[in-house]
């Protein structure tokens, strides 16, 4: 069973249950009546979840709404009863620049007071959709609780900024759908059997970045939307403010590709290059959308990302985390031990192209900002290091991790390093010292089961077959444990039993390579 998708009209997302759930019309459980429309589901036998599929949460986002803040879904209550089996299509895609195709970016009785998931895809803020399947975690443990997994405008259509956006439109649109989202999770979800009370807001990759954006929102302004937090590799790159050059030039791009460039006039100020976007045909918009994303931006960056726009992201993250402005009453946040793969540049094997990648990744750094991180990293042994037999270090003796690792040696992995500290695991930190300092509860884990590169624990998080990697059935339950152990006793940890001792026969044997923080606290 899968998740969902969508194209311009892409405002739905899925919804997974431990139980069978929801408020019955006559004797079928899976017949939900939301008020704007009436939705059927199907049953699960074998795993014994209900599942609803592709039900809206906002008008589509087309027509005179590309680029405005999302609207209440359409009434649809006098079409008749609308199924809710099939996947819909995923939003439009825009890739990473320059990233190889090989990399995988192109392409019963009622049950009530349910904690719920609110799970955000990943994918840059460009591609992908809901497409995991969160329901193992469910019946991992026998944990109850409804899964809700989103999907929201991607590319230029849902991170489009300039003046002109702040002028006429939207800026961060697709934000604003995650936050759409979430409200109507607190409005509709006892519907489904969930208390919206108990949710948990969770993501990978720019799926956790977009947890991390809605915790900030507004100035951290808790909404009540949720309660818990959980993060699998938080995903912050590079933040600008909307009318910064970076993201101006893009729109400039894209407006160009679009066939709307030549609308700007020194009376329009723009406006009409605006207006000549929100008419144009899908089709162009999104060819637009990809060919500024392939052309613009160096290896593993996305072109279309969220911006300071004084509203919904008020200032860049790393400043209001410091201050410790944030929602939420408790965090779970993971990071893989590799997160530098495969985002970042995999052909550095000298001083010069080494060069190139700092200057690239980070162009504000001085001289003496340079000669620090060359001594934090060990350059000069990386480059001494050369390219050697590559196998996972043991942590504790050498070659440290800084050297080598199941997927890179010397200077390959230090830029790797670099790019995953500066990118995911930092971000990660702050953010659990944000909560930490002001008497929230706070969990981290490293998730380094070979190669641990970005995105390889969503194998074992959603039963995945990802490659480079093999996962020992017991592994994942016990990780499916701890997180299914954190949405619904707002705690992740889980027995001994748990953790050592499963096995789906006897002639299974267990192979445990994942360990949770203690517990954080102020």
């Amino acid at each position: 069973m899968q998740p969902i998708s969508l194209s311009t009209a892409c405002l739905v997302f899925l919804l997974l249950a431990r139980a069978v759930v929801g408020v019955a019309i006559g004797l079928d459980p899976r017949l939900v009546d939301l008020g704007y429309a009436r939705y059927r589901g199907l049953y699960d036998a074998k795993r014994g979840l209900d599942i609803w599929r592709g039900i809206r949460y906002a008008a589509p986002p087309v027509g005179p709404l590309r680029w405005q803040m999302p609207q209440p879904p359409l009434d649809e209550s006098a079409v008749g009863i609308i199924d809710a089996t099939d996947l819909p299509p995923l939003c439009p895609q825009a890739g990473a620049f320059a990233t190889p195709v090989e990399y995988g970016f192109n392409g019963g009785p009622g049950a009530n007071g349910l904690p719920v998931l609110v799970w955000i895809h990943g994918g840059g803020y460009s591609l992908f959709g809901a497409r995991y399947d969160p329901s193992g975690w469910i019946a991992a443990g026998g944990y109850r609780f409804v899964a809700v997994e989103i999907q929201y405008r991607l590319g230029a259509f849902g991170f489009l900024a300039s003046r002109e956006v702040r002028a006429k439109g939207q800026l961060n649109a697709g934000l604003l759908d995650q936050r759409r989202a979430l409200q109507w999770v607190q409005q509709y979800i006892a519907h489904f059997g969930g208390d919206p009370s108990r949710v948990t807001v969770a993501g990978e990759s720019s799926g956790a970045g977009s947890t991390l954006h809605q915790a900030l929102a507004y100035g951290g302004r808790d909404e009540g939307l949720f309660s818990n937090i959980y993060m699998s590799s938080p995903c912050l790159p590079p933040i600008y403010a909307y009318n910064d050059e970076y993201p101006t030039e893009h729109f400039r791009k894209f407006a160009e590709l679009a066939g709307c460039a030549s609308r700007a006039t020194a009376q329009s100020c723009g406006d009409l290059v605006f207006e000549c976007l929100v008419a144009a045909d899908t089709s162009v918009l999104q060819n637009a959308s990809e060919a500024v994303a392939a052309t613009q931006g160096y290896f593993g960056s996305f072109a279309w990302l969220p911006v300071v726009d004084g509203r919904f992201v008020r200032s860049r993250p790393t400043s209001q985390l410091l201050e410790g402005r944030v929602a939420g009453k408790r965090i779970l946040v993971g990071t893989n031990a590799n997160e530098g793969v495969p985002l970042t540049n995999p052909r550095v094997n000298n001083k010069q192209q080494y060069d190139d990648f700092i200057r690239s990744q980070y162009p504000n750094l001085n001289a003496a900002d340079h000669a620090h991180i060359e001594g934090l990293y060990r350059v000069d042994d990386a480059l001494e290091y050369g390219s050697r037999m590559i196998f996972d270090t043991t942590g504790n003796s050498a070659p440290s991790a800084l050297l080598q690792s199941g997927m890179a040696t010397g200077i390959q992995q230090t830029v790797f390093n670099m790019a995953a500290e500066t990118t995911f695991a930092c971000p990660a930190q702050w953010l659990s010292e944000a909560l930490s300092r002001h008497n929230r509860s706070v969990w981290r884990y490293q998730y380094s089961l070979t190669a641990s590169y970005h995105g390889a624990d969503l194998a074992a998080i959603f039963n995945l077959g990802l490659g480079f990697t093999s996962i020992a059935p017991g592994f994942r339950h016990a990780l499916q444990n701890m997180l299914s152990a954190f949405i619904t006793n707002d705690c992740p940890t889980i027995p001994a039993d748990i953790a050592t001792g499963y096995k789906e026969n006897a002639s299974v044997p267990l192979h445990m390579s994942m360990a949770v923080s203690e517990e954080v606290t102020a």
